[in-house]
């Protein structure tokens, strides 16, 4: 059963590992999550994937805006 997967753009969670990342999109049979702040996508079988809660997202936001603020 296939869950429903967070469009591009929004934060998910992979429940095998409890990562949360981004959605870049989809590959193949997989959604590709890239983890805040950058780095490599990592591949999560849809049945993976499930909607960030309010308070994992803002987590990986913070992350995501902590990285970009070292950017020169």
């Amino acid at each position: 059963m296939e869950s429903e997967i967070p469009p591009a753009g929004a934060f998910a969670v992979d429940v095998r590992t409890g990562r949360v990342g981004q959605v870049m999109g989809r590959e193949g049979p997989y959604v590709q999550l890239r983890p805040p702040g950058g780095g490599c996508e990592w591949d999560v079988p849809p049945y993976a994937v499930r909607p960030a809660r309010v308070s994992e997202e803002l987590r990986a936001r913070v992350t995501d805006l902590n990285w970009q603020s070292r950017l020169p």
